[in-house]
């Protein structure tokens, strides 16, 4: 009898693995000065901002942060209807932001949050007023300049009622990095039939770790786009934010794109909470490793009907890599509707074969597939943004062939 021998497993690591030390990084001495005009930015670092989507000529958008290290450098919101203030502005401004401030996310929570809640460097304060409508997106950007910094924000989003409001925030290092900590909590409130479409898309480095934590309340008829962007290398990112759908009609829908190259490890996901009638749900995540690890959990859990909800993880392995797809259902009364969908595989060969039939090599067929399985149609950006989004796609793309 033959001796079987096994493969030695290849085994994902679960939420939370990856401690960070946080001590190895400095958390002083990265100040900055007032920034007027960001087009005074190098132009290597102008380019980083671009990939993470933040232009900075500042055309065609209502407003600009820039977070440079532990220095907040630039601020402006150029039309009425929406203020964009440093969180340490608005905390003076409004006696502390006390009904927003550490209301949806705990700063006990661990001890990236904790580090946040004991010395916060900065980070976005975004309001509307009630009933404006914000039409070009305002854009902020938390960007890393210093080698080995630590850059802990706090950023509070307020979508007042009946007002509609479109953020692109991007996180970027500079070119000259190699390692950095990046902590950055984000708390979303968007109040009766209010709307918000978020779009973050990060854009780090090779050492740079990124720990992210992120809650989003969602009243009476409001609406919640959340979309999620990562194509570049990152070391290691630990995203899962939690959006909880609490009044009646509210809807949310959360869309990940993300690959990961060797020596990235992702664990990034998305929670909704379904805690009123007719709420309803929906969360998309399209994965690809190319050597890299992603974790993607998704949690869709039902408390109220009628309520309903979908869930879909789908992966590609093109080289090497792990994907672990962890979907998860979870209803507590009878009635409501959740659905799930997940897929984890490779890129079929019989469409390769296709497209080479009509005259691409094998590395373009496979790119024009890979490409086409990252574009998502994000319901609700403007057109120049999501041009903006399907350029970054077809760039990482053929970067990985």
């Amino acid at each position: 009898m033959s001796e079987v021998k096994s493969r030695p497993e290849k085994k994902p690591m679960t939420r939370n693995d990856e401690d960070i030390d946080i001590s190895s990084y400095q958390y002083e001495g990265a100040e900055s000065g007032v920034m007027e005009d960001l087009t005074q930015l190098d132009e290597q670092e102008r380019q980083q901002l671009l990939m993470a989507g933040v232009d900075v000529s500042g055309k065609d958008r209502s407003g600009t942060f820039l977070q440079m290290d532990h220095s907040n450098v630039h601020c402006s919101s150029c039309i009425p209807g929406v203020e964009v203030l440093d969180i340490h502005q608005a905390l003076s401004k409004y006696d502390g932001l006390k009904e927003y401030y550490w209301k949806a996310v705990d700063p006990d929570k661990d001890k990236y949050t904790r580090a946040v809640a004991d010395k916060t460097h900065g980070g976005y304060f975004i309001r509307t007023e009630k009933g404006a409508k914000v039409t070009n997106p305002i854009q902020s950007c938390l960007f890393i300049k210093g080698e080995k910094v630590g850059q802990n924000v706090h950023n509070i989003i307020v979508v007042e009622e009946d007002s509609e409001l479109h953020i692109i925030t991007g996180c970027a290092v500079s070119h000259q990095v190699e390692s950095a900590l990046h902590m950055g909590i984000s708390e979303i409130y968007i109040k009766r039939g209010g709307k918000l479409s978020f779009t973050m898309v990060h854009n780090w480095g090779e050492e740079v770790h990124v720990r992210p934590r992120t809650v989003g309340i969602v009243e009476q008829d409001g609406v919640f786009l959340n979309n999620y962007i990562l194509l570049k290398p990152v070391r290691s990112a630990q995203l899962y934010p939690t959006l909880y759908l609490n009044g009646k009609g509210a809807v949310a829908t959360s869309n990940s794109v993300i690959a990961a190259p060797p020596g990235s490890y992702i664990n990034s996901g998305s929670r909704v909470v379904l805690n009123a009638p007719e709420t309803r749900a929906e969360i998309i995540a399209r994965t690809i490793t190319t050597g890299g690890t992603i974790i993607n959990p998704g949690h869709l859990v039902g408390n109220a009907v009628p309520a309903k909800g979908h869930l879909e993880c789908k992966g590609l392995i093109l080289k090497d890599g792990i994907i672990h797809a962890i979907p998860e259902l979870e209803a507590s009364v009878a009635g409501v509707e959740l659905s799930h969908e997940a897929a984890v595989g490779k890129v079929a060969q019989e469409e390769i074969e296709y497209l080479m039939a009509r005259g691409l090599d094998e590395d373009e067929a496979t790119s024009t597939i890979v490409r086409g399985f990252l574009n998502v149609d994000i319901m609700g950006l403007p057109q120049e943004l999501q041009d903006a989004i399907d350029q970054t796609i077809q760039e990482a793309g053929d970067e990985m062939f």
